[in-house]
């Protein structure tokens, strides 16, 4: 995977980003246990950069990608 350095002074990403939007806002009602384990590949397969927001599910994307961060020790 491709790194990026993000902005002037901040920590080197994935060139590939995870965009969570879609686990509530553009797709309906979330499957935790699939929304997990994309998460968890993407990971695997080296994406470092994870973007969320609170419009994306009012704090649940969050969760998201808090619990296999948590799990995995991604930071």
């Amino acid at each position: 995977m491709q790194k990026r350095k993000l902005g002037t002074n901040g920590p080197e990403v994935s060139a590939i980003g995870y965009v969570a939007m879609g686990f509530h806002l553009a797709h309906g009602s979330a499957d935790e246990e699939a929304g997990l384990a994309t998460i968890r590949r993407a990971y695997d397969l080296g994406v470092t950069f994870f973007d969320t927001a609170e419009l994306y599910g009012w704090g649940d994307n969050e969760k998201f990608i808090a619990a296999p961060s948590k799990a995995s020790a991604m930071t």
